[in-house]
This record gives structure tokens, C-alpha cells and sequence, in this order.
């Protein structure tokens, strides 16, 4: 019998994550496309790490910078009371910024493909900046938005090097399908492996057939 409580909980952090990437992922991607400071040019490479960077390596700093051992640690311990290495919040955190690029970059291509007069269009008609992003740049990249949501929910869901290092692998807090997998092929038992895999790929099919779905009818309804 297979324990989906793995299952359950990847969802929940892919689902989590997906939701706070895509709140602070297009004002980001927006100032990073059109702000004039350089050091934007800074951001957007400290935004862009994570994907060119081993999840393991991430992993390994975010547990040092979080241990009950290392002055960050011990702040939040004592101040806030709270614990984020090998806890479920710990890993939402991380995964946050881990899983950046995989929001930013789709983000930050639609609004580098737009024209500046669309949005010097909406200016002149009275709209502040905040409702030209809202009502008008952003419905115009809306395939960009989902690619970003798709792209970051299956990252997310499937993650491992990062899980394992930070979270370790405690059941209902950081014990993933990714590291459940894991765990049975380190133990032999492929048949239960089988399953998660599927569970894996299965996610990850899906999800980008519904994303070609979503994708075209966003076309078609222009």
C-alpha cells in the first residue's frame, strides 16, 4: 500500500510556492525589465542564480545561514520562536527563491516583448503605473504568466536536492514524493518507486498539456 501523505505534502509546497512567486513575481520581473538602474543588472543575476546553481549547493547554505548554530538561526529561535531548517515553513522559503528564474525569466520575456507605447498609451489616459501593470501590461503577457505558474508548480513539486539537504526527510513535514522515491530505491523496493515516479511524471505531463490548453485558447481569445 502506497503512502500518499508524500504526495499530498509536495503538492501543498509546489501550491504554496507557485502562489507567493506569482504575487512577488511580476512586480519583480516588471522592475527588472524596465527599471533604468544598474543595479538591476545585480538583482536580476542574484535572481537568475538559482538556476544555474546545484539545488544541493542552495540546500547546503540555506542550512547553514538557518541552523540553530549560526547567529540567523539563533535570532529567529530567540525573537521569533521560530525553526526553519528541516521544517515544512523552512522548505516553502527556500523553494521560494530556488524556484525564481522558473517565474521571473518567462515574466520578464513578455514584458521585454511588449511595445513602450502600450504603456505610454495607458499613462496618457490617466492610469498610474500600478493600473498599467495590472489592467493592461499584465493581460497582455497572460501566456508568459502561465508558463511561469506551470514552470514553478512542476519545479517545485518535484524537487530534491534542496528538500533533502534542508529539510531532511521527516514524515508529514519534509518528507516529499521526490525523497520518498528516493528512499525506496535506496531500500530496493522499485514496485513502491514505480508509483512516485509516476506520480512525478505523470504531474509534470499534465500539467504542461494543460498549459498548451490554456495557452491556446489565450491566443484564440484575442
Amino acid at each position: 500500500m502506497i503512502d500518499i501523505t508524500p504526495v499530498i505534502l509536495s503538492f501543498r509546497l509546489a501550491l504554496l510556492c507557485t502562489i507567493i512567486l506569482t504575487i512577488i513575481g511580476v512586480p519583480i520581473s516588471y522592475w527588472l525589465t524596465s527599471s533604468q538602474s544598474l543595479l538591476k543588472y545585480f538583482f536580476r543575476s542574484a535572481v537568475l542564480l538559482p538556476l544555474i546553481l546545484p539545488p544541493s549547493v542552495l540546500g547546503f547554505y540555506f542550512l547553514l545561514l538557518w541552523s540553530p548554530l549560526s547567529p540567523v538561526g539563533q535570532m529567529l529561535d530567540k525573537v521569533f520562536h521560530i525553526r526553519l531548517v528541516f521544517s515544512f515553513e523552512g522548505l516553502v522559503i527556500a523553494s521560494v527563491i530556488a524556484g525564481l528564474p522558473f517565474m521571473i525569466n518567462p515574466l520578464m520575456a513578455g514584458f521585454e516583448s511588449l511595445s513602450l507605447s502600450l504603456k505610454e498609451a495607458s499613462n496618457t489616459l490617466g492610469k498610474s503605473d500600478f493600473e498599467t501593470l495590472i489592467r493592461v501590461l499584465l493581460p497582455s503577457i497572460r501566456p508568459s504568466l502561465l508558463i511561469g505558474i506551470i514552470m514553478t508548480f512542476v519545479h517545485t513539486f518535484g524537487e530534491f536536492g534542496l528538500v533533502l539537504m534542508l529539510g531532511g526527510k521527516i514524515p508529514g513535514k519534509t518528507l516529499t514524493s521526490s525523497i520518498a522515491l528516493y528512499d525506496h530505491v535506496e531500500a530496493l523496493e522499485f514496485s513502491q518507486a514505480h508509483i512516485y515516479a509516476a506520480v512525478i511524471t505523470f504531474s509534470a505531463f499534465l500539467s504542461l498539456v494543460l498549459l498548451f490548453i490554456l495557452n491556446k485558447k489565450t491566443r484564440s481569445g484575442r
